[in-house]
């Protein structure tokens, strides 16, 4: 069952003026450290720091029903696979927040599309409810 939908769209262009004027500072502000650190191995840095914003406000969007006074940008988190998958992990506040639109019985299950079209980065999240099996 969805308990969330969320999708953004983010300008390359506007991300890289944004880390070309801030550096690290900016960076630093709304990645995790393990996205900095997959940041530095990344040729394209705009289009990694497009997409993890895109996905950073499209978990907002899917927890639109949530609590959202606490969250932060360090509270969700989208790292690679070895395979270049995307892996969407939350924390803390957005973690809480998803946990409470969950039915009872169910479990926490999160989606997450990422896609770069120079000089657009698209992402698309999805929060699903699984029922516990026993």
């Amino acid at each position: 069952m969805i308990i969330g939908i969320g999708h953004d769209i983010c300008d390359q262009r506007r991300i890289g003026a944004i880390f070309d004027r801030f550096g690290v500072r900016f960076s630093a502000r709304i990645l995790t450290p393990d996205e900095q650190a997959e940041l530095q191995g990344r040729k394209n840095k705009q289009a990694y720091l497009a997409g993890r914003f895109a996905v950073k406000e499209a978990v907002y969007k899917a927890l639109a029903a949530a609590d959202q006074a606490k969250m932060r940008w360090h509270h969700a988190a989208t790292l690679s696979r070895k395979n270049g998958a995307p892996l969407l992990i939350l924390s803390d506040a957005c973690l809480a927040g998803a946990t409470a639109l969950l039915p009872p019985g169910h479990s926490l299950k999160l989606h997450v599309s990422l896609s770069d079209e120079p000089p657009y980065s698209s992402a698309f999240v999805v929060l699903s409810a699984e029922q516990k099996t026993e």
